[in-house]
């Protein structure tokens, strides 16, 4: 069952992976071209016009856009981390409930396999996926690094792992939430919420003191891109917080499950 599940999985791992490479790609063939001496001036003096909390919000007071690197320390690594969450939240959701909604759920409760194990397949699969594509992006990234100029290799290896931290509590929640519906038809539009409510709350708490609780409800919170930026280390917290909530939902499902009535 195992290896059945992870050849079912396997394209959509591919086409979200496939996605950000191929951005990643544009990215490092243009911007030695956009990123020269008159351009950095005028870009330089575009910064001055937003508001230090909005620049704060994307990393930007703390690295300069002048490299590469620079811009994946700011604007990179957030739209990894939509992807990211998003693949994660999605897969979440549809990969127990699919089996309900093409009725396969049916073969499956005919066979002398217990609903736990049924579970747990799944859990080794969306996990191993969403690991491998973070992995697979940063040995990318690493390697067109390398061949567009210096940068600071442990800051990089760090920040490259950050994804895994909100990928995997997003995967358990959503997964959790999946043992409530019956169909898969709104997945996507809940994945999409789910996703965009959790990066919106990580980015209004940048905006204002005010609102600076408001990371404390933030999935996105727990990647923590500035603590390594600033302070090249992982933040330990943010580790054991999203090791907590990932193991809290994933334990959540297999009691929830093991009730639901499924045929």
């Amino acid at each position: 069952m195992l290896k059945r599940e992870f050849k079912v999985n396997l394209k959509s791992f591919i086409i979200w992976t496939s996605v950000l490479i191929i951005m990643f790609i544009f990215v490092f063939s243009i911007y030695p071209f956009i990123v020269v001496d008159d351009n950095i001036k005028n870009f330089d003096e575009m910064m001055k016009v937003f508001p230090p909390e909005m620049l704060k919000a994307f990393n930007m007071d703390i690295t300069s856009m002048n490299t590469v690197y620079g811009w994946l320390k700011s604007e990179g690594f957030m739209f990894v981390l939509l992807v990211v969450g998003f693949y994660s939240s999605f897969m979440g959701f549809n990969i127990l409930l699919k089996e309900e909604d093409e009725k396969t759920i049916e073969y499956l409760e005919s066979l002398p396999i217990k609903r736990s194990n049924i579970v747990t397949n799944k859990i080794i699969v969306g996990i191993t996926y969403i690991i491998l594509m973070v992995l697979t992006l940063s040995v990318f990234n690493y390697i067109c690094l390398c061949l567009s100029g210096d940068f600071n290799h442990k800051q990089y290896l760090l920040l490259s792992i950050t994804p895994i931290f909100i990928g995997l509590p997003f995967f358990a929640i959503s997964l959790f939430i999946s043992t409530f519906l019956r169909k898969t038809k709104k997945t996507m539009g809940i994945s999409l919420g789910l996703v965009f409510i959790f990066y919106i709350l990580n980015i209004l708490s940048e905006l204002a003191k005010d609102v600076e609780i408001l990371k404390y409800f933030s999935i996105y919170t727990l990647a923590d891109i500035r603590h390594v930026i600033t302070k090249v280390s992982i933040n330990p917290v943010c580790v054991i917080i999203s090791i907590l909530i990932t193991v809290l939902f994933i334990g959540g499902t297999y009691i929830k499950y093991n009730k639901k009535e499924l045929v």
